[in-house]
């Protein structure tokens, strides 16, 4: 399947790219926050389907506005990896997996919550989304859409089979990612490798705009080479400064520092 037709919209601090396929619209939405943290609204029929949240009040008010603008009606929410943000659509209904609603409020996603709210302060939104319906594996309809459900060791993956496209936490093919170990990055790599094999033809990350199956491919090879350098490294600082003298156009270097903490516990 491919898109219709692709607009972009400058937004007052976002941009929004909107994807027009047959039946179906796919608004991306780059906050242009200090995390580059993207969100999705999956439209069809005169309803929507919201796919994480922004987690800056600025950005919450701008995304309201611009599904305001649309004229439909917000059927849901899936919170996956990102649970803050709850200002934002507050009364909407939410729909997360057991493992990620524990993952916002007591795990992994909280201790990022908690870190990002000492770094940007009042700016950041560190309430967390209230979820009120618990999805499993499988197939989910809301708003008249079906979505996938893959559960992750974090939180869970979605398909959306009527654009043949797939979210999951983070790609990026021309910035560092958080990769925690070699395992880790082996389970990244089958699970891109699985993305290719299936042909989806957009891949949508929380962090980046959509992307497609050739930064697949790239971002394999990254990891593959991340493995590497860090066979050969004796420490995170020299790990680091070989990893970006190969990839020096490189964002997300908070990401990488991250990696090496991981790499080099």
């Amino acid at each position: 399947m491919n898109k219709n037709t692709f607009t972009k919209i400058s937004l007052a601090k976002g941009e929004m790219n909107v994807y027009d396929f047959e039946g179906v619209k796919l608004h991306a939405y780059n906050t242009n926050d200090p995390i580059n943290d993207e969100v999705f609204i999956v439209e069809k029929n005169g309803k929507s389907v919201v796919i994480e949240s922004p987690c800056f009040f600025d950005n919450n008010m701008e995304l309201e506005e611009y599904i305001a603008g649309l004229g439909v009606e917000t059927a849901g929410m899936l919170v996956a990896y990102h649970g803050a943000g709850a200002q934002c659509l507050k009364d909407v209904p939410k729909y997360a997996t057991a493992n990620a609603k524990e993952y916002s409020e007591n795990g992994g996603g909280k201790a990022l919550i908690d870190g990002f709210t000492a770094a940007f302060g009042d700016a950041f939104d560190n309430s967390v989304h209230k979820i009120t319906n618990i999805i499993d594996a499988g197939k989910v309809t809301i708003g008249g859409i079906d979505f996938i459900i893959t559960p992750t060791s974090e939180a869970f993956d979605i398909e959306i089979p009527e654009i043949n496209a797939v979210y999951t936490h983070m790609l990026g093919h021309d910035c560092h990612s958080i990769v925690a170990g070699a395992g880790h990055a082996d389970a990244m790599i089958a699970q891109l490798k699985d993305y290719i094999k299936n042909g989806y033809d957009l891949i949508l990350t929380s962090h980046y705009t959509p992307e497609d199956l050739k930064d697949a491919e790239t971002k394999i090879a990254y990891l593959e080479s991340l493995k590497d350098i860090a066979s050969g490294c004796g420490s995170a600082d020299e790990f680091k400064e070989k990893v970006n003298a190969k990839y020096r156009d490189y964002s997300g270097g908070n990401y990488l520092d991250m990696t090496a903490g991981f790499f080099f516990a």
